[in-house]
């Protein structure tokens, strides 16, 4: 198959011939397209465009192609088919990705949809994975697999393989069950090709083999699958029985998903929304960590009149000048740790002792406030300041820079240890503590050093 063949120019020219309802030169253009770049072309189409193209093309190319197409421009695609063409799509479709599309229907169009399905099997298999509650292993799944019995004979496993395999889009593994369809192993083609031909699959088979739990969550299995590196992982149910196996491509799409959600969150916005959503959505997802941000910014405004003796003493008043300083750092130095710990949290690397991690953070701190303290006190000489302003400044600073420090280490930790996704510890919710916080102990430090 022809790889990246699309590009601008191709894309104008497709969408020329779209236009045209040039038949015979777009079943021949696209023939060799990857179903990504039809899915891609698909998405630059108007509604009436596209429902032309997929129904120019066979339901083998343009399924999976209507699979990859953005979620909201599918739905708008799915209301203008009827039911037995939308099945047609998903008779093509692996049983996963079958169970996502029909998902995406309203309750009584799915029955309508499901009615047309041909293939019984299929069908079982669909309405099996709709059981399985969203973000679980289950309803992640493909049914699609390879397996055998451990007391076949050599001869008679490849038999078998071949049946199944013709179902199976790619075959990552081979996976070895008893009479009661119990997970015990793997098998390893190499083993199979140059096993004795009396052997038997109980003979050759490999008893270790990752696996995962039906509910078990997909972040979770995401984890797992990234740690060992594997293409595929089966899924069994309490009883160890195989149910389904989970593929690199699905498991590559939920890391996408949540590094959209946690990138969003760690903005301030705290629905999933997309540049094309309605202003309406795009407001309701942004607005209550701008209210939060207005709060946080009239807490500073109570602070700073708490402390307003300042400007009566001329001596003093450059202080206020340095709040946007303050403020700054003590935000940027939180959202740096808490980004740290929340990459952490995410990879499961945040272990050990909390005490180790604190004096790490105060060692930490303490270097980078000291280093930039130096240069506060060299623009502080630079510019003819008083010395006991600049050190106090500068020393007022070093103690705000490490109880950011230690707001933004620990808070995505209590967050993640009460349920709470640890990414909302990156974005405007860090900055605004860290905002308030280091107003106030700047003024403090220098309400006590200063004697105003």
């Amino acid at each position: 198959m022809a790889k990246f063949l699309l590009d601008n120019e191709t894309l104008t020219h497709i969408t020329s011939l779209v236009e045209k309802r040039a038949n015979k030169k777009l079943i021949s253009k696209l023939a060799d397209f990857h179903h990504a770049d039809i899915a891609e072309i698909i998405e630059s189409l108007s509604i009436e465009d596209a429902l032309y193209l997929i129904k120019l093309l066979d339901s083998e190319k343009t399924a999976e192609a209507l699979a990859e197409v953005d979620e909201d421009f599918r739905e708008k695609i799915l209301t203008k088919l009827s039911a037995k063409e939308i099945a047609e799509e998903i008779e093509e479709l692996d049983s996963d990705d079958a169970a996502d599309l029909i998902a995406e229907l309203p309750e009584e169009r799915q029955e309508k949809v499901m009615s047309e399905i041909s293939d019984s099997e299929h069908l079982k298999d669909i309405r099996e994975l709709l059981t399985y509650e969203e973000n679980t292993a289950g309803a992640l799944m493909a049914k699609e697999l390879v397996k055998v019995q451990e007391d076949l004979s050599i001869h008679k496993c490849l038999n078998a393989m071949r049946t199944q395999a013709e179902e199976v889009t790619r075959v990552h593994s081979i996976y070895v069950v008893n009479g009661k369809n119990k997970l015990l192993g793997r098998l390893s083609l190499k083993d199979l090709l140059t096993a004795n031909s009396k052997a038997t699959v109980k003979d050759i088979y490999i008893p270790k083999v990752d696996f995962v739990g039906v509910y078990e969550n997909v972040e979770e299995v995401a984890k797992i699958m990234s740690k060992y590196d594997l293409e595929a992982i089966p899924v069994v149910n309490d009883k160890h029985q195989l149910l389904g196996r989970i593929t690199i491509d699905d498991i590559v799409d939920v890391i996408r998903e949540e590094a959209d959600k946690d990138y969003q969150l760690a903005s301030g916005i705290s629905n999933d929304v997309e540049a094309d959503d309605t202003i309406f959505e795009l407001s309701r997802a942004r607005l209550p960590w701008l209210f939060l941000g207005l709060l946080g910014g009239l807490g500073s405004v109570f602070i700073l009149k708490d402390f307003e003796a300042i400007m009566s003493q001329p001596h003093l008043r450059s202080l206020f000048f340095y709040t946007p300083l303050i403020a700054a750092m003590a935000g940027n130095v939180g959202v740096q740790s808490s980004a740290i710990i929340v990459q952490g949290l995410a990879n499961d690397v945040v272990k050990g002792s909390l005490l180790n991690r604190l004096i790490k953070e105060v060692g930490l701190s303490l270097i980078n406030g000291f280093f930039l303290a130096i240069l506060l006190l060299l623009f502080g000489w630079i510019i003819d300041q008083d010395l006991i302003l600049s050190l106090t400044v500068a020393g007022s600073m070093m103690g705000v820079i490490i109880v950011a420090a230690l707001i933004g280490t620990f808070v995505p930790i209590i967050l993640n240890k009460r349920g709470i996704d640890p990414a909302i510890a990156t974005g405007p919710f860090i900055t605004t503590s860290n905002d308030i916080f280091g107003i106030y102990l700047f003024f403090y430090i220098a309400q006590t050093f200063l004697e105003f």
